[in-house]
């Protein structure tokens, strides 16, 4: 399956490059750039697209705010922040926001095409380092964390997949499972850790192995 990008970035020498890196990637086609936050939303609202590759530092309105607008589209693409900013808070608020994935620029064209295709495929993806610098920001053991307690063992089977940043199909091919079953099983999950959705519940997973 062809997976659709759209490149979000005001840089166009930065645009420009990432666009023929992932163009040259297999699997990936880049139905079309924008170069601020507005321009994306409108379209992700009119056009067909897998993954939005979203910076954060955009003019006239954040990547934060536009991927949260994003994500509330029906049948929204997975966004994937690719961004200078590395700060713990706003890492936390582009996830909080919905983003599935969070690398900085400093990644090879490979390893965000790699990102894409994990994105693509309803997986969560962390650059190097990204996942244990959100994970700092709490101290203490949550509610969510402590539910971890209650987890049957192959819901911990599958827990520590999406911690890996598996989809729903590779834990299915990994377990033996049917898709349905691995749909019930990480709903469970949800509901028991007390979390929203499943790239929380990878962070947590994380935290806990």
């Amino acid at each position: 399956m062809t997976i659709r990008v759209l490149i979000v970035d005001d840089h166009p020498v930065f645009r420009d490059g990432l666009t023929a890196a992932l163009a040259a990637s297999d699997r990936i086609e880049i139905a079309a750039t924008a170069g601020d936050g507005p321009e994306a939303i409108e379209m992700a609202r009119s056009g067909r697209f897998d993954v939005i590759v979203m910076d954060l530092s955009l003019p006239s309105m954040s990547g934060i705010d536009a991927t949260a607008r994003i994500v509330e589209l029906p049948d929204a693409p997975a966004v994937l922040v690719v961004t200078m900013v590395d700060d713990d808070d706003t890492i936390a608020a582009a996830l909080h926001a919905g983003a599935r994935g969070y690398l900085l620029k400093g990644a090879s064209g490979e390893q965000i095409a790699s990102a894409v295709r994990t994105v693509a495929e309803g997986g969560a993806i962390f650059g190097s380092g990204i996942a244990a610098r959100v994970l700092r920001q709490t101290t203490q053991p949550s509610p969510a964390e402590s539910a971890t307690d209650g987890l049957t063992d192959r819901e911990r089977d599958v827990l520590a997949l999406l911690a890996e940043g598996a989809s729903n199909a590779q834990i299915a091919r990994a377990l033996g499972l049917s898709m349905k079953t691995v749909q019930n099983y990480v709903s469970r999950i949800l509901d028991k850790l007390q979390v929203a959705d499943r790239t929380q519940a990878a962070l947590l997973g994380r935290r806990r192995r």
